[in-house]
């Protein structure tokens, strides 16, 4: 007798959710994905990308037949056995994630599965506070399925490892899959899907809710905590002739206790989930009494990127004069600009009296929409260039590579990524490079 396939449906279409949509049904699952945004259903109910990510378009091109969208939970909870959610969890006042989505949605899948008889597998993706899963969402999902997790419905917790930009690759080959789960049929049933589902042969991890919710913010916060470490180093390699923060850093991390991945300075992280996950994890072990020094010092770190930046600008114009900031992604290959330095550097430089113009290959609309009307947003580089005393390229696009030695004649260039060509550097009338005494 054959096994009939599981039939799977995303909550949350948006820069994750989509993207798992096109890899499961890439992976043979039929699925169908609901958003409360009508735009969202509507462009993936018609073939189109919801959001920008690198190779989404392609993947929902060739599935088209086995994703679907829709508005209307019965259908998608319905006509499914396992349902993910993926929804916004923000950070409130106190730097804990909120819940309240999540809330919303568990009790849009609880009313759906009164209609359903078949045992039904839900999983939370979005990353929560330790302690959430097992208290607030199950009984969230309890009270409003009037059902008990347990032999009718399951319940996981199962966040992603990803990166913007490259999220299709990376939920296509995961280092780690991690299960918080309410029971060993649920756990399994879950790994079932990841083992058809991956190419890397991931670990697989399965645990109590707890653990994985602690897993999932101390991976983010151990891997901010290299970064700060990196650039607590260029700080220093700033300040002693000869020094080379990218020699030291390769040498340290050759050691295999340590490990070269993410040790690697330039400015500081952004992005929606290392500087909010980070402060989630100082904030719990404050509320548990906890010592969370360590934490709190790469936050500083981090927070000290920025005036080390920005004193490189002023050590080399003087406040009116024409500064282009070129990259304002937090990281190239998306246009998300959350927490991204060179807007957070194009804020602070107008507001000292620059002449502050700016351009990025994909966050240009993002940016037009969200920095001050002190700052220009170019449609070009070259447009951005016109004028300005200094350049600071904030974000390592490929696109900056080709810049020329004419584009930068009489410039001075700050290259905190190195990405700034040694041939196109030599036209620059100066060309600093932080963490390699940058400053001296």
């Amino acid at each position: 007798m054959s096994i009939k396939p599981l039939r799977l449906s995303i909550i949350g279409l948006g820069k994750l959710g989509s993207p798992m949509a096109a890899v499961f049904a890439h992976k043979g699952y039929s699925v169908v994905g609901l958003d409360i945004n009508p735009d969202f259903v509507a462009s993936l109910a018609a073939g189109k990308a919801p959001v920008e990510e690198t190779g989404l378009q392609e993947l929902i091109d060739k599935h088209r037949a086995d994703i679907r969208a829709t508005t209307d939970w019965s259908v998608a909870v319905g006509e499914s056995d396992v349902t993910f959610i993926i929804v916004p969890t923000p950070s409130g006042p106190d730097k804990f994630f909120t819940n309240k989505y999540l809330i919303d949605a568990l009790t849009k899948i609880g009313e759906a599965l009164k209609a359903k008889k078949d045992y039904h597998l839900v999983v939370v993706t979005s990353t929560v506070m330790p302690g959430s899963t097992g208290t607030v969402l199950q009984e969230a999902l309890e009270k409003a399925s009037g059902r008990k997790v347990g032999p009718d419905m399951g319940l996981c917790y199962n966040p992603e490892f990803i990166a913007l930009g490259s999220v299709v690759r990376d939920m296509l080959f995961p280092d780690l899959i991690l299960i918080g789960e309410s029971d060993a049929k649920a756990g399994e049933m879950l790994e079932g899907i990841y083992r058809s589902s991956t190419n890397s042969n991931p670990e697989f991890h399965r645990m109590n809710f707890v653990n994985a919710e602690l897993t999932k913010i101390s991976v983010n916060t151990f891997v901010t905590t290299k970064i700060s470490y990196a650039n607590m180093i260029a700080d220093i390699c700033d300040r002693l002739p000869e020094a080379d923060a990218n020699v030291v850093n390769a040498a340290v991390g050759a050691d295999s206790r340590i490990g070269r991945k993410y040790l690697k300075s330039a400015i500081g992280y952004g992005g929606p989930c290392f500087p909010r996950d980070n402060k989630a994890f100082a904030a719990l072990g404050r509320k548990l009494g906890a010592r969370c020094d360590l934490a709190e010092a790469t936050d500083h770190i981090n927070d000290h990127q920025l005036v080390r930046l920005q004193g490189a600008v002023e050590a080399s114009a003087s406040a009116g004069q024409a500064v282009a900031i070129l990259g304002l992604s937090y990281k190239p290959e998306t246009a998300v600009i959350e927490a991204a330095q060179g807007v957070m550097l194009a804020e602070l430089l107008a507001d000292a009296g620059y002449k502050v113009s700016v351009f990025d290959p994909q966050a240009g609309g993002n940016a037009r929409n969200a920095i001050g009307k002190k700052v220009k947003v170019a449609d070009s580089a070259a447009e951005a260039l016109e004028g300005a005393a200094v350049v600071v390229v904030a974000t390592p696009w490929a696109d900056f590579k080709s810049l020329t030695a004419a584009d930068l004649r009489s410039r001075v260039v700050i290259d905190p990524w190195r990405v700034i060509s040694p041939e196109a550097a030599a036209g620059a009338s100066r060309h600093v490079i932080l963490g390699k005494a940058a400053l001296k």
